[in-house]
């Protein structure tokens, strides 16, 4: 289908008749054409008014210049929408760029002869009153231009007085503009449902295409929409949008802009409609909305009529693995939940024909959730559920898909949650095509990935669904970190004397109330075991707790909680106590992302960013962002502080509680650390390879108990390693660089000062091993009153 200006083609001379006896003419033509009898006694009437309202007619010079109303849109870095904000969704295209097709299709229905009338078609005035006066079906007499003025000027009030302005201003747009400005401004003003302002709007709207792509049928379906756009909706009203789209082909044909074969094949093409679940969708509400506010808050209300494009860092195809591994990692803990029961109960009636507007009027209030379907039940028994879906199709749940809702299945369960028929649940595909119950989570989540080189946010997901909940837990959820928070601790250790082979005593602690200034305090190691003497590397890759508190207390919690606001952290959120060792503290995963981004990059600490540049709608650059080179951005710590603890965290992910990490990816270059707080109720995985950090992050909104069982590598784990499986999809393996003042001794890294001697050698073991050179334990200071019970609360057993 080849584009073309309508203008290239030729055309008869337009009609003009003498100014003095076309408005009377044209004023008779209209009364005719509301079957007014009589209308000859009032035609001079009408005329001297025409001539006293003309010079009061609104200024339209402007439309030689035409701006409407623009959406600000949202784009990755690969130019993908992701977002849309505006009251009017509208793509600007220059007439030259719309499709024949598209032109062909509007001028068939609305205004055959466009290019040969004057503004006001006298032809089909007549014509529509000679239908009107003979009671056939009504036909309009409204022209192209004729819509324009109306739509750009003046209200939808039918009245006689709307009408002669309507017909002024259509005289003084055909003076203004060609007809090729004219069909542009239709083209691109005209509402056509679903906020669509435009075909261009339209055609991605409905079909999730450009509009340079559409076929004949579906120019004849968007062509429908003008008339009435709730009336002809192809989403809402599909049968009379068909209906609607086979007049437009056979007046395609009649005005000869297609064949006979093209309308035939026309009428055969299946119609694909976009749908609200469409696979072509980036799943970024969180990152859309992020930079919504960062544009508004710089241009205002501005920001939704001036057509901004914003372009920001963001990897569509690592944000929709982003999206689809956290969900994923989140229906996987909620199988291993309590059935709760259905959504609603509704009562189905016995009329056959009555029960499918039922099952539509009850999913209407429960839609999908992405690929958690809403459905109802109509039978139910213990080996067996039927259900239905909306659009009438009837699922049928056996075997192993019904383990997750056995208990509401049992003739003892509870009525509230019982199925049975008239229940509507939530239902998933298996990869083997058969159905499984399930239920909404309550659970929630945040995952988010950066370039640790620059800072820019790869992918961020911020939370299970952002109709359900709009709250950005990876910005926004302050969360105690855990163990996630240990390497920290360690870094600051090294710069302490602490190297990879320090030996730390794993054995228990006790503080009694005169150190604590309350009750007594034994924290203990997750498993409750303690296994001894062992080294630093050995202590962080196996997550001891006891090990951890003993460094920190070797270090000083005054010094340590200095040490970690160099990686981006809130040093007043991590009280200087011995419980800092632990995670204490409050951070954000964006937090957390940042600071072990200090680690993957050398030790440099960069700032995250998501927008790169914003331009107009003609593409003209307003602003543009370069992030600095590496090198570039403040140094937080030491190169070779960084490299032995890239060595300590690639432990972890080899032979430690991230083990599965090396195992799944079958590469060395991974790094990272799991994170599980007391009780259970914050799961982590942070980690990184060189060129991106990812951190993962599972809880409840209001924190409690995930499962005795729930950790770090076991929820948030697997949520890291499928992202990673697409991030590191044919990046090389990183080989190390060894910096300057470090040096290799039997397989351990140290610092050249402590490689043969120096250093801490031991901590904890002083009573069997005098002269060990363990440093001074720094004294352990008592917490105050509002402090006490929250620590004795969070490390209670």
């Amino acid at each position: 289908m080849t584009t073309s200006s309508p203008d290239k083609k030729p055309a008869p001379p337009r009609e003009r008749l003498p100014a003095w006896l076309r408005i009377p003419l044209l004023a008779l033509a209209w009364l005719l054409g509301l079957g007014l009898a009589g209308a000859a006694a009032v035609v001079l009437a009408v005329a001297l008014g025409l001539a006293v309202a003309y010079p009061n007619l609104p200024d339209i010079s402007e439309l030689a210049d035409y701006k409407p109303k623009l959406p600000m849109r949202v784009y990755s870095v690969e130019g993908a929408l992701l977002g849309e904000f505006g009251e009017e969704r509208r793509n600007l295209t220059p007439i030259e760029d719309i499709p024949k097709v598209m032109t062909d299709a509007v001028l068939a229905i609305e205004d055959a002869r466009f290019f040969e009338h004057g503004g006001v078609d006298y032809k089909g005035v007549l014509r529509a009153a000679l239908a009107n006066l003979g009671r056939v079906k009504s036909q309009g007499a409204s022209t192209i231009t004729m819509q324009v003025a109306r739509n750009v000027y003046l209200s939808s009030e039918k009245t006689f007085t709307r009408k002669i302005y309507e017909i002024l201003l259509t005289f003084k747009l055909e003076h203004l503009l060609s007809k090729n400005q004219i069909l542009e401004i239709y083209m691109n003003q005209i509402y056509l449902g679903n906020r669509a302002y435009g075909f261009a709007a339209a055609a991605e709207t409905y079909f999730g295409k450009p509009l340079k792509s559409v076929t004949i049928a579906e120019a004849a379906m968007l062509a429908g929409l003008p008339k009435a756009p709730s009336a002809y909706n192809p989403i809402s009203n599909p049968k009379r949008a068909r209906s609607r789209q086979l007049y437009i082909i056979e007046r395609m044909q009649e005005n000869g802009f297609i064949s006979a074969a093209q309308a035939a094949e026309a009428k055969q093409e299946p119609i694909r409609l976009r749908s609200p679940g469409d696979s072509t969708r980036i799943h970024a509400e969180y990152v859309a909305e992020m930079a919504r506010q960062l544009i508004f808050a710089q241009y205002g209300n501005e920001a939704y009529t001036r057509g901004l494009n914003v372009y920001t860092t963001l990897n569509a195809g690592e944000q929709e693995a982003a999206y689809r591994a956290l969900r994923q990692g989140i229906m996987d803990y909620e199988r291993r939940q309590h059935y709760r029961g259905p959504e609603r109960f509704v009562t189905l009636p016995t009329a056959a024909s009555e029960v499918e507007d039922a099952i539509d009027d009850a999913l209407a209030q429960h839609p999908d959730n992405g690929d958690v379907l809403a459905a109802v039940v109509l039978e139910a028994s213990a080996k067996k559920i039927v259900a239905a879906r909306a659009d009438g199709e009837k699922l049928e749940i056996t075997g192993d898909g019904l383990k997750p809702a056995q208990s509401g299945l049992s003739d003892k369960a509870p009525p509230n949650i019982r199925l049975r028929r008239g229940a509507v649940i939530r239902v998933v595909q298996t990869p083997k095509k058969t159905w499984e119950i399930t239920q909404l989570p309550e659970v929630e989540g945040a995952f988010v990935a950066i370039d640790p080189r620059s800072g820019a946010i790869r992918a961020l997901v911020g939370g299970f669904d952002f109709d359900k909940n709009k709250f950005n837990h990876v910005t926004q959820a302050w969360r105690q970190p855990g163990s996630a928070f240990k390497p920290f601790i360690y870094s600051a250790a090294l710069e302490k004397g602490f190297t990879p082979a320090t030996v730390i005593n794993d054995a228990p602690l006790f503080f009694g109330s005169g150190v604590t200034g309350g009750q007594p305090w034994e924290p203990k190691n997750y498993d409750g075991k303690y296994d001894g003497p062992m080294t630093m590397r050995a202590g962080l890759a196996r997550s001891k707790n006891l090990v951890s508190i003993r460094v920190l207390q070797a270090v000083g919690p005054k010094t340590a909680q200095q040490w970690v606001s160099r990686f981006g952290f809130d040093a007043d959120k991590h009280p200087a106590y011995l419980t800092m060792a632990l995670g204490a503290g409050s951070v954000t995963p964006l937090q957390m992302a940042t600071g072990y981004s200090v680690f993957a990059n050398g030790g440099y600490r960069v700032n995250p960013y998501l927008i790169t540049r914003v331009s107009d709608h003609k593409g003209r650059v307003l602003s543009n962002f370069q992030p600095p080179p590496t090198q570039e951005n403040p140094r937080a710590i030491d190169a070779r502080n960084a490299f032995i603890m890239d060595s300590l965290l690639q432990e972890v992910t080899r032979s430690g509680t991230a083990a599965r990490a090396q195992g799944t990816l079958k590469r060395p270059d991974l790094y990272g650390k799991t994170g599980t707080t007391n009780d259970s109720v914050d799961a982590w995985f942070a980690g990184f390879q060189p060129t991106v950090t990812a951190v993962t992050w599972i809880g409840y909104d209001t924190p409690r108990n995930l499962g005795s069982r729930e950790t770090g590598g076991g929820l948030s784990l697997p949520v890291w390693i499928s992202f990673m499986q697409k991030a590191l999809n044919g990046v090389p393996v990183t080989e190390p660089t060894v910096p300057e003042g470090v040096t290799n001794v039997s397989g351990e890294w140290y610092y050249d000062e402590y490689a043969r001697s120096g250093g801490v050698s031991s901590v904890g073991l002083e009573a069997s091993m005098p002269g060990a050179g363990a440093p001074a334990i720094a004294p352990v200071t008592p917490p105050p009153p509002e402090e006490r019970n929250r620590i004795l609360d969070l490390f209670r057993n």
